[in-house]
């Protein structure tokens, strides 16, 4: 998975504004009104979303991938987030760059950040960045993204009958399986991810990629 954090250095309130129009995009494509962009970035006049609509402009055609690889910007969506009732209500904290061979067109994407150790043997360890296809259902076996008392986690999935068991993978045997109804709010199926050395504390310009196992 190429990864690139994009506009690492530009105004706070450009990639606010980013953020906000690409979550619009994604969730509803329509594009937000200049008022209602100018609302969540602090500005006073429509005009002066204008002007930062010019910005990004520039600044996304300045954009390109040191790989030459086709990406699609795809939302940081924080640390597993919890007591939320959709992880999709989230507000992106940036958009990162994802190739397209593992965000493939067609599907709807967002990336969180790994908690803990509960599914290192599984290729997804604390800090990591996780590449979330977001579906309702799942596979036996998937590694998913889902609501249990409205807290998220990533566990492999298993159904039997009524009863869903949420298997950790873990070095750390205190991880042990849940067990909950079948009617459980499924977020997504983990697709990939992106090791922690690799992007915490530094913009990321690496062509590293990894397929998590």
């Amino acid at each position: 998975m190429y990864t690139s954090v994009y506009m690492d250095s530009t105004d706070h309130k450009d990639r606010q504004a980013y953020a906000f129009i690409s979550q619009e995009l994604t969730q509803s494509g329509v594009m937000p009104s200049l008022r209602a962009i100018a609302k969540v970035v602090g500005y006073s006049s429509p005009r002066s979303v204008q002007l930062q609509l010019k910005r990004l402009v520039r600044l996304r055609s300045s954009r390109s991938s040191p790989t030459g690889e086709t990406t699609v910007d795809v939302p940081l969506l924080g640390t597993v987030a919890c007591g939320s009732p959709s992880i999709a209500d989230q507000q992106p904290e940036c958009l990162v760059q994802v190739s397209r061979k593992f965000a493939v067109p067609g599907h709807v994407y967002f990336l969180l950040r790994a908690r803990g150790s509960s599914m290192n043997r599984s290729g997804i360890n604390d800090g990591d960045l996780v590449l979330v296809r977001r579906q309702a259902t799942a596979k036996q076996g998937d590694r998913v993204v889902v609501l249990v008392n409205n807290e998220a986690t990533i566990k492999h999935f298993r159904r039997k009958g009524n009863v869903v068991a949420l298997h950790p993978n873990s070095t750390d045997q205190s991880h042990q399986p849940m067990f909950v109804s079948a009617d459980l709010l499924i977020q997504g199926v983990v697709v990939s991810t992106l090791a922690r050395d690799l992007w915490a504390g530094r913009r990321i310009q690496s062509p590293y990629e990894r397929k998590a196992k």
